[in-house]
């Protein structure tokens, strides 16, 4: 097993939400991360519903009160630490997660080798 940095955990906004499209080797709709001060959960970038990405536009995603990742087609919300639909058409549906760890400011992925 070896490990990849997906990004710099300053790379992500406090509150806000970060495209992964350099990863979408790891899934074809790529990664989002999401960030709560030193936390961070990454998900595919999948909506439950239709299985369509969650942002509109290129690497534009929607983030509500710094803790809600809302899908841009449908407007489903999903909390940022674990990915639950708290609010929309797919409510009580979750978002797939990839897990990660933070490392001396690095967002890090172990991967099979």
């Amino acid at each position: 097993m070896s490990s990849i940095t997906l990004c710099q955990l300053d790379d992500i906004t406090d509150g806000g939400a970060l495209g992964l499209p350099d990863h979408q080797q790891l899934h074809p709709s790529g990664l989002v991360a999401v960030r709560q001060a030193h936390a961070v959960w990454v998900y595919l970038n999948r909506c439950p519903h239709f299985s369509v990405p969650l942002n509109y536009q290129p690497q534009t995603f929607c983030t509500y009160r710094g803790k809600i990742l809302m899908c841009a087609h449908h407007s489903a919300m999903f909390r940022f630490d674990d990915g639950i639909c708290v609010e929309g058409p797919c409510q009580g549906a979750r978002l797939d997660r990839v897990e990660v760890r933070v490392e001396a400011g690095s967002v890090v992925m172990d991967v099979q080798d």
